[in-house]
């Protein structure tokens, strides 16, 4: 399989933004979130399981899941994110390993895989290389505030509630500080590929 470069940080740290311009280099990239809805469309087994587990109230007028309110539940209920995560988890994983094994053909040198949790679920080691995106906490308030339209304190909470950046930053094998303009992530990208395509690049 393709040599595959694990891609995390912080909420509202930017990571999505990172993994666009390393796909504007012809990196292929495996995004876990997007594997996440994937995993709970309407109609999906994993879709069904939740309802059995949390019950219809978790579901829109249109029958799709409420992601709101199961963030909420599971938010404030570690009992029930951890009966969320072994409904979610394996499914995302088998579907991102099959993501992987599709693009053994790809020209490119390596592939991204984009996901929030790999530090907090122990997956450091399963990736040739670890990219952290890591931005100052005041940049993430402000950000995550304005995306989600949130009240700080809830922000304050959300990020709280996860890993410290910090910690994330200690195990990577490359940063890239989002603090600035587009402009100055993207030359770290290019440096971080540069140093990608040395030590993943064809011998």
């Amino acid at each position: 399989m393709k040599p595959t470069v694990g891609l995390t940080g912080g909420i509202a740290c930017g990571k999505s933004t990172v993994a666009a311009l390393f796909a504007d280099k012809g990196i292929p990239v495996v995004d876990a979130d997007a594997l996440a809805r994937e995993v709970v469309a309407k109609g999906s087994p994993g879709l069904a399981e939740i309802v059995a587990a949390f019950g219809e109230d978790v579901l829109l007028p249109d029958g799709t899941l409420d992601r709101k309110r199961v963030g909420a539940l599971v938010f404030a209920d570690p009992e029930a994110r951890r009966k969320l995560n072994a409904i979610t988890h394996p499914r995302i994983a088998q579907a991102g390993a099959e993501r992987l094994r599709a693009l053994a053909d790809h020209p490119a040198p390596y592939a991204l895989y984009e996901a929030a949790l790999i530090v907090e679920n122990g997956l450091t080691k399963a990736f040739a290389a670890l990219v952290v995106v890591r931005v100052d906490e005041a940049t993430q308030l402000a950000r995550l505030v304005a995306r989600d339209g949130t009240s700080e304190a809830d922000a304050r909470a959300r990020i709280a509630s996860q890993l410290p950046l910090a910690k994330k930053v200690e195990v990577a094998d490359y940063v890239i500080d989002n603090d600035g303009s587009l402009e100055q992530t993207r030359a770290q990208v290019d440096e971080v590929h540069a140093a990608l395509l040395a030590r993943l690049g064809p011998r």
